[in-house]
């Protein structure tokens, strides 16, 4: 625990999508041995960024956290985003000294924090953050896809492709979409 620096990389995943959870990641990283090519999710093969999941896991403190579709569509995606953030960070095993977040809003932290714009890209530990909150998303959205068959949840992840478009549409939204989402409320009829 010693070669552990303190300071936690945060980054969420999610916001976008009409369907599913945000989910947010905070990884404190060693100051030695740090996984090899961390990088923003979105610029890594999802082959790359599960294979980096698992490494980040084997040498990191990582804590993750959700908020929900219900919370969401209450709160609005930005918060639900933030209360995301300070779940992962309750989730760490040990609280961190300070945190970098990618963005540049403050999320209502427990320690000092640091904003820094395409963090993900510029600061390995919020690339950490980035790739475990991506992974496990996507993971989320695969298990709800079973649940949920017909949307192709684990082909887009909730994201409004023309195909989920498509489906959504066809069949209406689930009990895993958000309403608070235009495309969705036009989709149920609750938006012209």
């Amino acid at each position: 625990m010693s070669s552990l620096g303190g300071i936690c990389g945060i980054d969420e995943a999610g916001r976008g999508p009409l369907a599913g959870p945000v989910v947010a990641a905070a990884v404190i990283l060693p100051k030695k041995g740090r996984p090899k090519g961390l990088n923003d999710s979105k610029k890594l093969d999802a082959e790359a960024r599960e294979a980096l999941a698992v490494a980040i896991r084997e040498v990191a403190l990582v804590g993750v956290g959700i908020a929900s579709v219900a919370e969401i569509d209450e709160i609005n995606i930005l918060r639900a985003s933030h209360l995301a953030m300070r779940r992962a960070v309750e989730a760490l095993p040990q609280a961190p000294v300070a945190a970098l977040v990618d963005g540049n809003l403050d999320p209502g932290l427990p320690c000092p924090v640091e904003w820094i714009v395409e963090g993900d890209s510029l600061v390995p530990a919020i690339s950490a953050a980035s790739i475990i909150a991506k992974v496990a998303r996507d993971q989320m959205m695969s298990d709800l896809c079973a649940q949920y068959p017909g949307y192709g949840f684990s082909k887009h992840k909730g994201y409004g492709t023309p195909e989920h478009q498509k489906a959504l549409a066809t069949l209406g939204p689930c009990a895993i979409h958000r309403l608070s989402f235009k495309p969705v409320r036009i989709a149920s009829g609750l938006a012209a």
